[in-house]
């Protein structure tokens, strides 16, 4: 491993963290988003990681949850339907927040990691000054 591969590799932990953070909050914000039943409920997006052969890590790709969502009887809605139902998305907000917090330390992970090999590396460069 060459000297700045620690870095490098934590950048892109860093990089796919922060989108599965944005993909997250993106769901979370739309949990109780509803739409007409003859619509696609919102869909959630799940992040998929993929290694890279350098040994760090990449967005492969954004998958959508179902649009089919689930139907919930909701007659005060303004989009229900004659019935009184309404589309909403099949989003676990338990689920989103576990995720999130799986996120979070991911992340903190890569910057203590990022701290830690710049700390590495000034110390080599005072016992080059020395």
């Amino acid at each position: 491993m060459g000297a700045f591969d620690m870095l490098r590799i934590a950048n892109t932990s860093l990089g796919m963290h922060q989108t599965w953070l944005d993909t997250l909050a993106n769901n979370i914000a739309n949990v109780n988003t509803a739409k007409r039943t003859s619509e696609t409920a919102f869909q959630g997006q799940m992040v998929i990681a993929g290694a890279r052969p350098d040994g760090g890590v990449d967005v492969a790709g954004i998958a959508l949850s179902d649009g089919e969502g689930r139907i919930v009887n909701d007659p005060t809605n303004a989009l229900a339907d004659e019935n009184g139902n309404v589309r909403l998305p099949d989003l676990d907000l338990a689920s989103q927040m576990s995720q999130l917090v799986m996120a979070q330390r991911g992340f903190q992970a890569s910057v203590q990691t990022t701290k830690t090999a710049q700390d590495t590396y000034n110390a080599a460069l005072q016992i080059g000054r020395a």
